[in-house]
This record gives C-alpha cells, sequence and structure tokens, in this order.
C-alpha cells in the first residue's frame, strides 16, 4: 500500500517533476541527494557533497572515464516534497540517493528503495528504529543516535542522577530516540519521569514551549535531555532563560543540534555561550588527520565565508567517496549500470498511470553490497561497516558551553565509554567500560557553579511528602499517637526530624497514620503502598528484610536489630552442695585420681634416701595419701631431696596453682550469679520441639519462621501486647516468643521472670522506607550518618528507651561448670613428667642393683628363678641408702684424684 499510494502521488505531479532541476549527462553516474538546503545541516552538506563530486571527477579514469554527478533536491522542511523528489530521481535513473535529511521521511522512501533496489544513504537521518532488517537498502553513514543516547545515559549514570526530564520535537527521529534514552537509562537503573513532547521542528511556537516548562518547573526532576532540531531547540533554551531554568541547580544536556549551531553559525555562536552557560552537549567525533585539516584549510574558500564546517559535513564529503568508490568497484567488476522494468507495476489497474517511468536497478544488490564493504580513510577517520550496518567505533565530544565559548570536557565512545583521553588512543587496549575507568574534566554548571547539583528538587506545586506511619497499640515508645490528635511522637519520629533538619533543603510532609488503632498494623502492606506512590515514605519500627529491599529502597539503619527467643525460667534454689558445681564429676574423679598418682610417685622417688618417706607400712600409705592432698593447699611438710622428686613436685604444683584458681573463680560466679533455668535453650531447641510460639501481630517474623525455619503456621501464635506475651508465657499457651530485640528489651524490663534464650538468629536493622531509585533515600541516609557521629541519635535512643533491666537475663548452671576439656593439657604435662621420672628412677636402680649386688645378679644368670630375681631387686630398691658407704666411696674417689694421698685436713701439719 505504501508503494501504491508513492505512486498516485508521482502520477499526480508528473507534470511537475521537471521543475528545478537538470538533466544528467547520458555517460554520468547519477547520484540524487535530498535536503532541505535552508538548514544549517543542509547548506553545509551541500557544499560537501559538491566538493565531493569535483574531487571525484579530478581523476577522469576514477570512474573508468564517467563522471559522478550529484542533483540536489530542496524538500524545504517537508515530507511531501521529499517524496516527490525521490520520485523524481527514480524517473532519471539514478544509482543511489544521499538523504533524505529527515527520519521521517526515510521511513516511507525506504520501501521505495527496497521495492527498485536503490541503495539510499542518509548521515542525518539516524533514527535508531531504521532497522537494517526491515529496510536492506538504507544505510546510516553517521552513528545512529542509539549511541547518542547511550553516551547521555552513561553521563546520567556517571554524575550519579536517578531521573531526567527529557524535552524533544515528537517526530519520528526524536521520539524514536528519547525511547531509545528511556531504554538505555532502564539499563542503568535510571528512568525518565517526564517526556514534553513539542510539535515538530519548525512549527513549535513559542506558547507550545512555555506551556510545557511550566510544567516542569513544578516537577521534582531538575535533569532534562533537549532532542530537537536547531530551530525548536534554540526557542527552548530561550524561554528556559526567561523563565529561569537556566538558573543554579538545573542540569541540560543537548544532543548534537547545539554542538552544530555553535561550529557552523558564526552569529548565534558568538551570542548564544552567555545565556546557556553550563549547558552539556554532544558533538561527533572525528579524530584530527591531515586530510581533515587540509579539508579544513579548504572550507572557507567553498563555502565563501558563509558557514562554518560541521562533523556533518565530513560525514557528507565521505557519503559521496563511499558510493563513488563502490561504483568503482562495481563497474571493475564487469558489471553495467541498466535498468529494468518492475512486473509487479504492470498488475496495478489504472490506464492513465505513467508507471513504466519507474524502472528497478539491476546492480542495487551489488553496489549495496559494494557500499557496505567500504573500508577506506576519510576526513571523519577510518570508515568501515560493522556486520549490523552500524559504523565501527561510533564516538563523541562531550562539551561544556561556557559563557565566552566551550570547552571540550572529554570523550564518549562505544569502546571505552567515557574518558578524558581520545578514543583513538585507547582503542589499542583492551576496553574497559568500568565505573572506576570512566572520566570526564570538571564542569562549570548552569550559575556558573562549579559543584555537581542535586539534580532534583521538592516540586513547586505545593503538595507535601505522604508519610505513612504505623498506628501502633503497643511498643508506642516507637511510635504512638497522641490521644485526640494527628500529633504523632516516639523514638523513629524524633529520629526522623532530627535526620530531615540536617538536609540542605527543605522538605515539606505530612504524617499519615496506617492501620485501624486496635491492632498493629502489617508492615509488608505499609512497605506496599510506598511501593504503590500511595505513600512518599514510611517513618517507623521497619526492619529492613529481604523481600522488601525488592520493591523499595531502605535508608541506613538507624536500629541495629534481630530475631531473639525469649521463654519463662525459674530461678535454681541454693543447694548446700553448690561447692561442688564448679567442677563436673569427670574433672573432680581426673583431680583425685591426679593427686593420688603425684603421691606415690614421689615417695617412689623418695623413699631411699628420705627419713620422711620412711616406716611401717601403714605410715607410708598416710604419708602418700597426705602428701599428695596437702599439695592442694600447698601445705605438704616432708621435704623432697631428689632431684626428680622435686621436679615432679614443681610442675603438679603449677598445676594445682591454676585448678584451684579456676576453682575459686567459677565458685564466686555460681554463688553470686543468679541462677536460671529453662527447657528452652534457643531457637534450635525451639525448632525441634512441637510447642507453640508467640509472634507480635504485624512483625516479618511470622514470614521468616514459615518460610525460612519450616515452622507450620499452626504453631504459631499472634499476639498483640507485652501483657499478651507475660500471660501467654505464664499459662503455657506458649512456649517461647519470637520478637525482635528491640522490642524483648523493652518486654524484659518490665518482665524478669521471663529470659532471652540463646543467641540472635538474624541479623538486621530498622531503617525509613523510600520509593525505588528516590534521591531523598541517599540524603536522609547521609544525614543519619551524622546523627550517629555526632551522638544525637544516643541521645534520642537514652531519652525513649532507656529502662532498668532485670539482674542477668542470661545463665545458667551448665555455662559457670568447668569440664576436663580446659584442663587435660595440664594433667597431660603432669603425667608425661611422672612417667618419664620413674623411668628414669628404675633406669637408675637397675644400673646401682647390678653394680652394689654382684652376687644377686650372678646368682640371678645362674638360673635363679624370675620372682627370686624381683624380690631382690625390690629388697633393693626398698632398702635405705648407706650414707656412710657413699661418702666413702666420694673419699676414696677423692684420694684416687689426689694420687693416691689422703687430703691434708684443716690443723696438720704440711710437710714439704
Amino acid at each position: 500500500m505504501d508503494l501504491v499510494w508513492l505512486l498516485c502521488i508521482f502520477v499526480l505531479f508528473s507534470g511537475e517533476l521537471s521543475l528545478g532541476r537538470s538533466t544528467p549527462d547520458a555517460d554520468a553516474v547519477t547520484i540524487g541527494a535530498i535536503f532541505t538546503f535552508s538548514t544549517l545541516n543542509g547548506k553545509v552538506a551541500q557544499i560537501a557533497m559538491k566538493a565531493a563530486e569535483n574531487d571525484v571527477n579530478a581523476d577522469p579514469t576514477f570512474l573508468g572515464g564517467r563522471k559522478l554527478s550529484i542533483i540536489m533536491y530542496d524538500s524545504n522542511f517537508s515530507g511531501f516534497l521529499g517524496i516527490i523528489g525521490a520520485l523524481q530521481f527514480m524517473e532519471m535513473d539514478t544509482v543511489a540517493i544521499i538523504g533524505p535529511q529527515t527520519s521521517g521521511t526515510a521511513h516511507i522512501l525506504s520501501h521505495l528503495a527496497n521495492e527498485l533496489h536503490v541503495p539510499m544513504l542518509s548521515f542525518t537521518a539516524l533514527d535508531p528504529t531504521l532497522s537494517p532488517l526491515q529496510y536492506p537498502y538504507f544505510i546510516q553513514t553517521a552513528p545512529s543516535d542509539l549511541f547518542q543516547m547511550m553516551a547521555v545515559a552513561d553521563m546520567i549514570s556517571y554524575y550519579g542522577w536517578r531521573e531526567v526530564v527529557t524535552i524533544y520535537s515528537d517526530d519520528d527521529h526524536n521520539r524514536n530516540g528519547v525511547t531509545v534514552l528511556g531504554d538505555q537509562l532502564a539499563e542503568r537503573r535510571r528512568k525518565i519521569t517526564y517526556k514534553a513532547a513539542l510539535p515538530p521542528d519548525p512549527t513549535a511556537t513559542e506558547n507550545d514551549v512555555v506551556a510545557e516548562l511550566n510544567k516542569i518547573q513544578l516537577m521534582e526532576s531538575r535533569v532534562i535531555v533537549l532532542h530537537a532540531y536547531s530551530k525548536t531547540g534554540l526557542l527552548v533554551l530561550d524561554v528556559a532563560k526567561r523563565l529561569g531554568m537556566m538558573e543554579s541547580g538545573y542540569v541540560w544536556f543537548a544532543t548534537t543540534w547545539l554542538s552544530n549551531i555553535l561550529d557552523s553559525d558564526s552569529s548565534l555562536s558568538s551570542k548564544l555561550p552567555g545565556s546557556i552557560q553550563g549547558v552539556l552537549a554532544l558533538r561527533l567525533h572525528t579524530p584530527d588527520s591531515k586530510r581533515k585539516a587540509d579539508f579544513l584549510a579548504r572550507w572557507n574558500s567553498l563555502s565563501n565565508g558563509t558557514i562554518g564546517l560541521n562533523p556533518y559535513g565530513l560525514y557528507a564529503y565521505d557519503t559521496v567517496w563511499m558510493i563513488a568508490r563502490a561504483v568503482k568497484m562495481f563497474l571493475d567488476q564487469g558489471n553495467n549500470i541498466s535498468f529494468s522494468n518492475d512486473t509487479k507495476l504492470n498488475n496495478i489497474g489504472g490506464g492513465g498511470l505513467n508507471l513504466e517511468a519507474l524502472s528497478i536497478f539491476d546492480g542495487g544488490e551489488q553496489l549495496l553490497s559494494n557500499v557496505l564493504q567500504t573500508k577506506m580513510s576519510g576526513l571523519t577517520g577510518p570508515v568501515k561497516f560493522n556486520p549490523d550496518r552500524s559504523l565501527v567505533h561510533p564516538s563523541y565530544d562531550v562539551i561544556n558551553i561556557l559563557k565566552n565559548g566551550y570547552r571540550q570536557i572529554g570523550y564518549w565512545s562505544n569502546y571505552s565509554g567515557l574518558s578524558i583521553v581520545p578514543p583513538e588512543e585507547l582503542y589499542a587496549k583492551p576496553p574497559n567500560r568500568s565505573s572506576s575507568n570512566q572520566h570526564l574534566n570538571s564542569v562549570i554548571w548552569p550559575g556558573g557553579d562549579s559543584t555537581r547539583p542535586r539534580g532534583w528538587v521538592f516540586p513547586k506545586n505545593g503538595k507535601k511528602l505522604r508519610i505513612g506511619v504505623p498506628w501502633r497499640v503497643s511498643y508506642r515508645d516507637f511510635v504512638e499517637q497522641v490521644n485526640g490528635t494527628d500529633i504523632v511522637q516516639g523514638y523513629c519520629i524524633d529520629v526522623f526530624l532530627a535526620a530531615i533538619k540536617l538536609l540542605p533543603y527543605p522538605a515539606p510532609y505530612e504524617f499519615v497514620l496506617f492501620g485501624n488503632g486496635h491492632e498493629n498494623p502489617s508492615y509488608n502492606e505499609l512497605v506496599n503502598m510506598v511501593a504503590a506512590d500511595v505513600f512518599d515514605a514510611a517513618v517507623g519500627d521497619i526492619a529492613i528484610v529481604t523481600n522488601r529491599t525488592k520493591i523499595v529502597d531502605f535508608t541506613q539503619p538507624y536500629v541495629e536489630s534481630g530475631l531473639v527467643v525469649v521463654a519463662p525460667v525459674k530461678k535454681l534454689n541454693s543447694s548446700p552442695w553448690a561447692f561442688l558445681s564448679p567442677f563436673s564429676p569427670l574433672m573432680w574423679a581426673v583431680t583425685a585420681v591426679f593427686f593420688l598418682i603425684v603421691g606415690v610417685v614421689v615417695w617412689i622417688l623418695e623413699h631411699r634416701i628420705n627419713d620422711e618417706f620412711r616406716g611401717s607400712p601403714t605410715k607410708q600409705i598416710m604419708t602418700i595419701l597426705w602428701f599428695g592432698f596437702s599439695t592442694m593447699f600447698f601445705a605438704h611438710r616432708e621435704n623432697t631431696v631428689s632431684a626428680l622428686g622435686r621436679m615432679v613436685l614443681i610442675i603438679w604444683l603449677f598445676v594445682v596453682l591454676i585448678i584451684t584458681s579456676s576453682y575459686t573463680a567459677s565458685l564466686t560466679s555460681i554463688l553470686t550469679v543468679q541462677q536460671l533455668s529453662s527447657p528452652i535453650r534457643g531457637i534450635d531447641s525451639l525448632i525441634v520441639s512441637d510447642s507453640p510460639i508467640g509472634f507480635q501481630v504485624g512483625s516479618f517474623a511470622q514470614n521468616y519462621m514459615i518460610e525460612e525455619l519450616n515452622i507450620p503456621k499452626s504453631r504459631l501464635v499472634p499476639l498483640g501486647s507485652p501483657e499478651a506475651y507475660a500471660l501467654a508465657l505464664k499459662t503455657g499457651r506458649v512456649a517461647a516468643v519470637v520478637d525482635e530485640q528491640p522490642y524483648i528489651d523493652l518486654f524484659l524490663s518490665n518482665h524478669c521472670k521471663f529470659s532471652i534464650r540463646g543467641e540472635e538468629f538474624t541479623k538486621s536493622g530498622w531503617g525509613f522506607v523510600f520509593p525505588r531509585d528516590s534521591p531523598l533515600a541517599v540524603d536522609m541516609s547521609t544525614a543519619l550518618l551524622a546523627l550517629s557521629e555526632n551522638g544525637e541519635l544516643q541521645k534520642i535512643n537514652d531519652r525513649w528507651l532507656f529502662r532498668k533491666t532485670c539482674e542477668s537475663q542470661i545463665s545458667g548452671e551448665e555455662s559457670d561448670q568447668l569440664r576436663l576439656q580446659s584442663f587435660w593439657g595440664l594433667f597431660l604435662i603432669c603425667g608425661v613428667a611422672c612417667v618419664a621420672a620413674l623411668l628414669v628412677y628404675v633406669f637408675v636402680m637397675l644400673h646401682k642393683f647390678k653394680r652394689h649386688s654382684p652376687q644377686a645378679s650372678e646368682a640371678s644368670s645362674h638360673g635363679g628363678s624370675r620372682s627370686a630375681r624381683l624380690q631382690t631387686f625390690l629388697t633393693f630398691v626398698d632398702k635405705k641408702e648407706d650414707k656412710s658407704r657413699s661418702k666413702s666411696k666420694r673419699k676414696r674417689s677423692q684420694e684416687i684424684m689426689n694420687g693416691g694421698r689422703e687430703p691434708n685436713l684443716p690443723g696438720t701439719d704440711q710437710i714439704c
């Protein structure tokens, strides 16, 4: 149907198609160009394409003796006239068309190009929706606006803004560009909050612009993206200046239309910057080269100084050369430029239609393929197409408008993102688009500020923040309604009020109670209402849990919280046997055994040489028992003589010192600290039991126990107040209550018959709730951190939540009892010392036995019974050592050392 409509237009205006054009030479390769030549881009393109045509024709052999002929057609801001021009070119056997200038016209003419196989190349119709799959004969020879919107989205993300407003001309090109921008922002967790659509350029009026800007002034976002053509764009900036929207706090992004004006229109570029200071704009990046410098030097003579060169002029020049090279390749491949009738047109009724004037370019598919295979070094840099038909390495300059002009603050490229280094210097390195690698130079923002604007304000339409507050009926210290009024107060409210005072801007608000006043409301429902924009925020004792963070944003926690178990406990009565409690039975047994072992070992080591360890058997047994147990109090009277005995005794006394010290400390704790007993030891013992469990109405504890701990819902009992907790625990309706630590702390301050059992088994906190990506959540988090650092948060806590707590809510006889595991190392050392001493002692005794009783040893070696030998040895060991023989032995040893002479005694005469 599109083609039939085009043909109807062709017939109706067939008599007028020859107006305003010249007939090309028969030997010329004809190319059409459709532009509005009164626009900046149209003027620049016309001059650049004519220069390219002359440069191609300067070498007669380039096209094998043929000339390149570019026929210009002025569409004069009219899509209708652009269609007429395209039909005219199809009648003239044109091999390719440069243009059209606008994307709206390109969408229509691409159907004609597909049908007649005429490649259509445009460097200004950059609508991202001009898909090569739908329009295979349409080629964008400049980077698509997809990449321009990626650059804008990256800059918004780089500066940390989350919401933007867009202003655009409501035509195919700009509308689709804004849609792509919304997609790119969504990928970065940003969004467009309002799209201000203006009538298509150049029909927008000042009233249209004023109406939209007045709406924007009443909105929160102060980050504005302006995507339009030059006439509409300048009108928007002019009205914004008059409305005070170029002052501090605003952020303006302009797409490439603004840089084109600054580059090409000297009359505007000299006076514009002063009125739009602080605007950020993009410009197509073209790397410096000798060819580009030479062309810039020629430009003044080509344009007669009437207009400056912008990047689209460079792309226009390169586009002509792309077609010329493709035609040269086409001819070198042995092809001829020929056209044939379209058989589809013969089936269309209406004999009055001049259908034979339109024909198919037989070599269109091959010429299209040649264009897509282009590899050349142009004025815009390396020219090459990716498989998806986009140009390689699309990139932009980022410029900042100043009072007296503009300056470049960086670059953006699809390869490396934002950078202060030219993109061509980064292509040799691996791509790195991480956030830490994104950089731009400093910016002068609207109003002359050098500090990054916050990017949003509270709207000026008088609307206050609706803050949902839970209408609690218990634990009213946290949040409560003052009876008979709309005033709310409490710990959470005071924290919020203190934080909001620290914000660097006014934030009007009003509290709205949520609940029926008869039972605590569901906090999940309250959070869902913030996510649904019923409330702008929620303030109260709202726990930060995973399923809530998926739909809203929380501030920094201002209270640490977590679930705990509280259960009834009973006080243990004092026992007459409490002195046995410090040690476990096994510890007592092992200690007693070691007292005996040490007594026996020391007796063995001292028996032969120490009179205090000799006597009748009864006396020796008493000595062993007395000596061993008296070491507990370091009261042993027997002196040790042998070195081995002293070594064992020293080690044992060290062990005794540790044991007695530990016993004393543990007994002191047991007798002075109140002992409490409960069958509930913590959440683990509660899970394995079948006992009912209480929870606070509205708390997340219910869902947590069901979903995370797999506790059946039938075991859970809802309780609405601390009094209900106490009654249910006393009557046995529930075995324990699971609730958050702050609530339990208040509960236990008035109910000392209950105690926390076990450890806190979740870690979370309380925070204020805001919608996703709300900038107020970030600022409030900063304020809460400031309150914590300056001590104000603790003061608020002491004012509302300080209570005198019960003594020792957590205790148990088992926790204070000392076990063998804590001391087995000491007993091991002592045991090893005893065994080693005994082995050394036995070895020494065997040696003495052989040397001092040779007859016994000889008798033993001649077949004496084993029992007799053992009895003889034991008798030797039990026998007291003869000290006189020991002294005689020492005396003889001394004589041998003195050469056989007796030593001189004191008082005797010395013989010389």
